[in-house]
C-alpha cells in the first residue's frame, strides 16, 4: 500500500500545519481511504471501528470545502450540519474542529439537550457556519422557528449505527429531508447494517464506499479475558483491577448500578467518577474532565460512554456487567487500544452468565482467555492488570446544588467516598431539611451507618421504592448499606431476572 501524508491526499497546507502542531502527521487507514473522495465533493460511506480516526476523516474535507467558497453567513441558516448520537461525542467533535475552524475563520455551535437552549438559539440567530448537533434538540429548535437547514452544503452523520441503536433514525431522516438534495453527504459508522443502509439508499447519491477494516474485527492489539467469578468476588476483583496503574473504564448495564459502584470504589480508595443518563450536562462535563486530567483514574459508565468517548491511554476496560449483545461488547471494548496502543478487556461472569458471554464474544469474533478465579491471590489478576496496586483515596463528594439539573439530575456529581452529604453530620443518616427543589436529603454520613438506603429486596437489587414514590438516596461513605446490583443473564433490559448483589458489607 502506498504511504500517504495529508498533503498528498489533498488536504490544504494550512490544515496540515494545524494537524502537525498536534503531532498528527500520518493518516489512519480510514482517513487515507476517504479523504480524496470527500475533498472532491463526493458522497462517502465510510466504515471504521471506534478510534480509527473517522472524526478527522470528515472534519478535514468539511473545513476545506467550506473555506474554499466562504459565502456570507446568514442568521438561522448554517452551511454545514454534523449529527452525532450523544452530547459527549458532539463536544469531542467540537474540540477537534475548533483549531481547524479558527485557521479558516469558520464558526461553529454545538446543539444538544440537557442544557438551556438560550445560548444555542442566540448563536443560530447570529449566524453560524457549522452546527454540531444531537438530533432531538436540533429538531426542537427548528420547530420553534429558530433556524432551518435549507442552506446546508455538507451534511455529516457520525456513528450512524449508534443512531439506529438509540432509535434516532426517524428524527435523522426528518432532518436530512430538510437539507438540499444536491448537497454533499458523508456517513460514517462502525458497522454497516440494514438500518444504516436505509439512510444510505435514501440520502446518499452514488456514494463511494470505503471500509478500513473488517466488519467485526477487534483491535489487533487488544487482549481479551473472561474471569469466571463468584458473586461475592466481583467488588474485590474490581477494586484490585482498578487499583493497578493506568486508566480503567468499567461498564455496567444500569445507571443506578454505575452510580452505586462509583461510590463503592471511591469508598475503597480509588478515585472514580461515573457517566450515565441521570447526570446533568454539567456533572457529565465535570466527571469527564476529571477523568481526562487524571484526577480520577476510573470511570464507571453505562453504554452511553461506549461510543465516541475518546480518552487517551485507557489501559483496561472491564465489563462488570456483560453487555446485552455483541455490538455493545465491541463498542465498549473500543475505549482501549486506540490509535495503535495496547489494551486489555476483561469480562466478569458468574456461572449463570458464562453461556451468555460465550455467545456474545463468538458473535463479536473474539476468542477470549477464560479463567476461573481461584481467589484474590490468583496470578491472573496481575496478568490482566500488571503493576503495583495503589489506593490513593476516593474523590470527595462536592456539596449538591440547591436546584436540580436541567435533565432531572443534580447539577453536581455525588460520587465520593468521603461521606460528606446532606443530612446529619454524625453520619446517622437522619433526614435533612427540604431543599429548594422540594426534595429531602436523606443521606448517610461518613461513618457508613446511613439509614437512607434501607434493606435489600429479595431480588438482591437494593431497597424497595418507598411509599412516596421516591428512590432512596444511598447510604454512607463506608458503603455498608449500599449494594451494587448487576443483572444476571438476559435481565438487563427489563430487570425481570434475579440480580447478583455487589456489596461492601451487610445486605
Amino acid at each position: 500500500m502506498t504511504q500517504h501524508d495529508f498533503s498528498t491526499l489533498g488536504v490544504p497546507a494550512s490544515l496540515v500545519d494545524v494537524l502537525a502542531a498536534r503531532s498528527i502527521t500520518e493518516p489512519t487507514p480510514i482517513q487515507a481511504a476517504t479523504l480524496p473522495d470527500a475533498l472532491a465533493g463526493r458522497d462517502v460511506l465510510g466504515r471504521g471501528r471506534t478510534g480509527s480516526g473517522k472524526t478527522y476523516a470528515f472534519l478535514l474535507p468539511l473545513v476545506a470545502r467550506l473555506s474554499a467558497t466562504s459565502p456570507r453567513r446568514r442568521p438561522g441558516a448554517p452551511r454545514a450540519l454534523i449529527l452525532a448520537p450523544t452530547r459527549e461525542l458532539v463536544g469531542q467533535i467540537e474540540a477537534a474542529l475548533a483549531p481547524l475552524a479558527a485557521t479558516t475563520g469558520l464558526t461553529s455551535r454545538t446543539i444538544f439537550g440537557g442544557v438551556g437552549q438560550g445560548p444555542q438559539v442566540s448563536a443560530l440567530r447570529r449566524g453560524v457556519d457549522i452546527v454540531i448537533a444531537c438530533p432531538g434538540r436540533l429538531e426542537d429548535l427548528i420547530k420553534q422557528g429558530h433556524g432551518n437547514l435549507g442552506s446546508v452544503e455538507i451534511t455529516i452523520i457520525d456513528e450512524a449505527d449508534h443512531m439506529a441503536d438509540l432509535g434516532f433514525l426517524p428524527v435523522v431522516r426528518r432532518l436530512l429531508d430538510q437539507t438540499p438534495r444536491d448537497g454533499q453527504r458523508l456517513l460514517f459508522s462502525a458497522t454497516l447494517d440494514a438500518q444504516v443502509d436505509v439512510l444510505v439508499r435514501r440520502f446518499l447519491t452514488n456514494a463511494v464506499v470505503h471500509e478500513a477494516d473488517s466488519a467485526q474485527s477487534p483491535v489487533s492489539t487488544m487482549t481479551h479475558h473472561v474471569l469466571h467469578v463468584e458473586r461475592d468476588q466481583r467488588l474485590p476483583v474490581l477494586v484490585d483491577l482498578a487499583s493497578a496503574p493506568g486508566r480503567t473504564v468499567v461498564f455496567t448495564r444500569t445507571k443506578h448500578g454505575a452510580k452505586a459502584l462509583a461510590r463503592q470504589l471511591n469508598a475503597k480508595g480509588i478515585p472514580t467518577v461515573d457517566l450515565h443518563g441521570n447526570l446533568s450536562q454539567g456533572a457529565r462535563t465535570r466527571n469527564m474532565d476529571a477523568f481526562h486530567s487524571g484526577k480520577a483514574t476510573t470511570l464507571v459508565a453505562t453504554d452511553i460512554a461506549a461510543r465516541g468517548i475518546h480518552v487517551d491511554d485507557v489501559a483496561l476496560v472491564v465489563h462488570a456487567d456483560p453487555p446485552v449483545e455483541h455490538k455493545a461488547y465491541t463498542h465498549r471494548s473500543g475505549r482501549t487500544a486506540r490509535a495503535g496502543s495496547d489494551g486489555t478487556v476483561v469480562t466478569l461472569a458468574t456461572a449463570d452468565q458464562l453461556r451468555e458471554v460465550r455467545s456474545l464474544t463468538k458473535a463479536a469474533g473474539i476468542n477470549p482467555t477464560t479463567t476461573r478465579l481461584q481467589g484474590m491471590s490468583d496470578p491472573v489478576l496481575t496478568t490482566v492488570a500488571p503493576g503495583t496496586r495503589e489506593l490513593p483515596g476516593g474523590l470527595e463528594t462536592p456539596a449538591p446544588s440547591q436546584g436540580s439539573g436541567s435533565d432531572g439530575g443534580d447539577s453536581r456529581p455525588r460520587n465520593g467516598g468521603a461521606g460528606r452529604r446532606r443530612g446529619a453530620g454524625s453520619g446517622t443518616g437522619t433526614k435533612a431539611p427540604a431543599q429548594a427543589d422540594g426534595r429531602t436529603g436523606s443521606r448517610g454520613g461518613g461513618s457508613g451507618r446511613g439509614r437512607g438506603q434501607g434493606p435489600a429486596t429479595k431480588s438482591g437489587r437494593g431497597p424497595a421504592r418507598p411509599a412516596n414514590g421516591r428512590r432512596p438516596s444511598g447510604g454512607g461513605g463506608g458503603g455498608n448499606s449500599l449494594a451494587y446490583s448487576t443483572s444476571t443473564s438476559g435481565g438487563a433490559a427489563t430487570g425481570s431476572h434475579s440480580a447478583a448483589g455487589f456489596s461492601t458489607g451487610r445486605r
